[in-house]
């Protein structure tokens, strides 16, 4: 038995009469750049996050990017993101002008701990990076609490958490703006690179808007220089049929997900954790292998055909990339123990139970 860590293939299958028909309908008419393609996904996608708003931009990275510009944050200012997180996080801020400052993150979750944001803030934070890592939402009200306090921006970096709810809110709506991506291997994944951001508030989206498309509110009429960073017609016609189909395959994840949670239960592998009153999406499902054993489980597990990951294998701060922030060794200890350690098992909507019992099956046959 051979099982991906992902497997686009076995989706697509399940849909490409859907897919292979928006396709040609988008390639008959020409129609690649803007209109009603792209139009109709952001009103959609606007609604499925509780949003007033969504402007469709070229990748994740950008939205990010693009948020912060709009915010009025760069050079001089400092946000705050976690330090368990794909380097994008990080970047954007560094491309936005601002500095990147790492707060550690929550041992149970992954993602960022509110008590280190609190000891990062200075006079120079405008703003923090929530992260809802995994698909796990992050724990928003103490976050936003500190935000109130301190007079600070909230941007939900929710590129794995499409659908995923907080206290009964969508995540994507309980911060100033929520990034997405929809990188092909994402919950909702395009067929190339392609992001959105999604916000209520009005001026942030017009603002965002004009900037991802050169600055402009008319063909020839710009307003101030921006970027191009647009999502196309045929990401946008591929990303409305499989929105469709999002509500469905989170469940199927969830289904997935607690299938493994059983199998693996009382294994000596850390396996995920819900806060109280989330609806997690399961972008990945993460355990944590004994100490020192992640490298020999991971080859086992390749020996006997199951592919796994490392997300991440090193934590933000400990990047050569970072070291001229000259953070203090060990600046976010807990995300540096779990880089160690943690290991990504296969999981998307198309894996059956008897794969998943076997995975397990395998992890626990390791261990006797």
């Amino acid at each position: 038995m051979t099982i991906q860590l992902v497997d686009l293939k076995k989706q697509y299958e399940s849909i490409k009469t859907e897919i292979d028909s928006v396709i040609f309908e988008v390639l008959s008419k020409t129609a690649f750049i803007g209109g009603s393609y792209v139009r109709d996904f952001e009103e959609a996608f606007a609604s499925f996050c509780g949003t007033r708003h969504c402007i469709g931009v070229g990748n994740g990275t950008d939205a990010i990017f693009i948020a912060l510009k709009c915010m009025g944050i760069g050079e001089g200012d400092e946000v705050i993101v976690p330090a368990n997180s794909f380097i994008a996080t990080a970047e954007a801020v560094t491309q936005a002008g601002a500095r990147v400052v790492f707060a550690d993150v929550d041992p149970r979750t992954y993602n960022i701990d509110a008590a280190s944001i609190s000891e990062r803030i200075t006079p120079k934070t405008k703003a923090v990076i929530a992260v809802h890592l995994y698909g796990q939402p992050a724990d928003m009200d103490p976050i936003l609490a500190l935000a109130a306090r301190h007079g600070l921006k909230v941007i939900e970096d929710a590129a794995q958490a499409h659908g995923a709810e907080y206290k009964g809110r969508t995540i994507g709506s309980i911060g100033d703006c929520a990034c997405f991506s929809f990188y092909p291997g994402k919950n909702l994944g395009a067929y190339g690179d392609a992001g959105a951001i999604v916000t209520n508030d009005d001026s942030l989206a017009r603002k965002a808007r004009m900037f991802a498309n050169h600055g402009r509110i008319d063909k020839y009429d710009h307003e101030l220089e921006g970027v191009n960073s647009r999502l196309d017609a045929l990401q946008a016609a591929i990303l409305g049929v499989k929105l469709k189909h999002l509500p469905r395959w989170t469940e199927a994840r969830r289904k997935n997900a607690y299938s493994y949670n059983r199998y693996l239960a009382d294994s000596g592998h850390v396996t995920p954790h819900e806060i109280n009153d989330v609806r997690a999406v399961y972008h990945l499902y993460v355990i944590r292998a004994p100490k020192d054993r992640r490298g020999e489980l991971q080859a086992y597990l390749q020996s006997k055909g199951i592919s796994t990951g490392i997300h991440y294998p090193i934590a933000l701060p400990d990047l050569k990339a970072y070291a001229y922030c000259k953070h203090p060794e060990r600046a976010c200890p807990v995300a540096t123990e779990a880089s160690k350690e943690i290991l990504s098992l296969p999981l998307y909507p198309e894996l059956t139970e008897r794969e998943v019992a076997y995975i397990a099956e395998t992890i626990r046959a390791l261990e006797r």
